[in-house]
């Protein structure tokens, strides 16, 4: 069955930077769609980085030029490096496929 496990999160200061992995079974990874989302507690699941088959990759006006998603299908894993954090980055983040599988999220918070 697919699977979708995310890592990497953790407390940063405003400023760092973090680089979140996710590691993916059961689907024919190099073909698929992926996205990254987050979600804060009492807010809907905000869609933030997305990258195709081909490369092609779209951001959320919100992390555009902060955050860069990449793939690796060798390893079956998308990546979303996070610079230049800020407080209102923090949030769950979850990983996507084909708009459908979700992984179960990893705690990003960002705090002096």
């Amino acid at each position: 069955q697919v699977q979708l496990v995310e890592s990497g999160g953790g407390l940063v200061q405003p400023g760092g930077s973090l680089r979140l992995s996710c590691a993916s079974s059961g689907f024919t990874f190099a073909s698929a769609r992926m996205r990254w989302y987050r979600q804060v507690p009492g807010k809907e699941r905000e869609f933030i980085a997305g990258i195709g088959s081909t490369g092609l990759r779209n951001y959320a006006d919100s992390v555009k030029g902060r955050f860069t998603i990449s793939r690796d299908n060798a390893k079956s894993s998308v990546y979303l490096q996070m610079n230049s954090l800020k407080p209102e980055d923090t949030a769950m983040y979850y990983c996507n496929a084909l708009a459908t599988y979700w992984g179960q999220g990893t705690q990003v918070t960002v705090s002096s």
